[in-house]
C-alpha cells in the first residue's frame, strides 16, 4: 500500500468529469435539507455558546440538531481574543470543557490561557462536524421564527447572501425548519446581533431588550449563566444574546461562559425533548 511519504512532488490527480462534482456536492446537500427539515433542536449561531451546545448534543446521537450560522466561517469571535489578539483566557470552571476536548493550555489559579483562540474553534468545530447527528448549515441566515399559539416551533432561513439581497430584487421567498427546541446563540453587536430576542421584542413576546451593560468580567460570566434558559416556549437563549436580554454586563475577551453557558442550554433543551417524550407516551 502506498503511503504519503511515497507520494512524488509532482503527481498526475486522477480524471473526474466536472459535472460529477456538481452531483456530488448538489445531491448530498439538498438530501441534508430534506432530512434536517423537521429536528429537535436548532441552533441559531455557531459562536463559542452555539458550538458548544452542539458539541454537547453530539454525545446524544438519537438527537437531531441543525446548527445554522450566517457567515462562511463558523467560530463568530472565538477565532482570536481581545483587540483580534490571537490567545484566549477560558477562566475557571469552564477549562473542564477544553480537557473534554483534550485541548492543552497554560493553567494559571484561577483561569487557563490557549497559546491560539483558533485551536478550541477548530477543535470543536471538527468533532461537531463530524458527528453522525448535528448537521452545520453555514452561510445561512434565520430570517424569521414560526410561531404557534405563542410558542416557538422552528426556524424561517434563507442563504446570507439572499438575505443581504433582500430590497435589491423582487420576491426571493426563504425554506423553514420546525423542531422542538431553537437555541438562539446571536451574540451581541454585529449585523446579526442578538436577532432572536429582537425578534421577541418585536413580537411583543418579551417587554423590551435591557440591553448589555458596561463591562465587568467578575460579574458577566456568572450572570450570563445563571440567565441561559428558556426565554419564552419553544426558545432557549445562549451566549452574549443573554447579555441583551436581560441587560447583564459585557463579558469582554473572557471565554468560560460561552462554553458553558452553551453547554446549559443544550442539557435544558435535552431536559425539555426528554419531558415532550414523555407526555407523549
Amino acid at each position: 500500500m502506498s503511503t504519503l511519504a511515497q507520494l512524488p512532488l509532482d503527481v498526475t490527480f486522477a480524471p473526474i468529469k466536472e459535472a460529477d462534482v456538481s452531483r456530488e456536492m448538489t445531491t448530498r446537500y439538498m438530501q441534508d435539507m430534506l432530512d434536517f427539515a423537521e429536528v429537535d433542536v436548532v441552533i441559531v449561531g455557531a459562536g463559542p455558546a452555539g458550538l458548544s451546545a452542539a458539541y454537547e448534543f453530539t454525545k446524544h446521537p438519537e438527537i437531531k440538531v441543525a446548527l445554522i450560522e450566517a457567515s462562511v466561517a463558523p467560530g463568530g469571535g472565538a477565532w482570536v481574543g481581545g483587540q483580534l489578539f490571537t490567545p484566549m483566557v477560558v477562566r475557571k470552571p469552564a477549562h473542564l470543557l477544553l480537557d473534554d476536548l483534550n485541548i492543552q493550555y497554560d493553567e494559571k489559579e484561577h483561569y487557563v490561557v490557549l497559546k491560539h483562540a483558533g485551536l478550541f474553534t477548530a477543535t470543536i468545530l471538527a468533532k461537531v462536524l463530524a458527528s453522525s447527528n448535528v448537521k452545520l448549515f453555514n452561510a445561512t441566515s434565520v430570517e424569521d421564527l414560526i410561531i404557534r399559539n405563542e410558542v416557538v416551533t422552528g426556524v424561517v432561513t434563507n442563504w446570507a447572501l439572499v438575505t443581504k439581497a433582500h430590497g435589491t430584487q423582487s420576491c426571493m421567498d426563504p425554506q423553514v425548519m420546525e423542531a422542538k427546541v431553537v437555541i438562539s446563540s446571536c451574540g451581541h453587536d454585529g449585523p446579526f446581533g442578538a436577532t432572536g430576542v429582537r425578534r421577541l421584542a418585536e413580537l411583543g413576546m418579551i417587554e423590551k431588550l435591557q440591553g448589555m451593560r458596561a463591562l465587568d468580567m467578575t460579574a458577566a460570566e456568572d450572570a450570563v449563566v445563571a440567565k441561559t434558559q428558556e426565554i419564552v416556549p419553544g426558545m432557549i437563549v445562549t451566549g452574549m444574546e443573554v447579555a441583551e436580554a436581560y441587560g447583564t454586563a459585557r463579558m469582554g475577551p473572557t471565554f468560560g461562559a460561552m462554553l458553558l453557558s452553551g453547554r446549559k442550554a443544550a442539557v435544558l433543551a435535552l431536559q425539555k425533548i426528554q419531558k415532550h417524550k414523555s407526555v407523549g407516551k
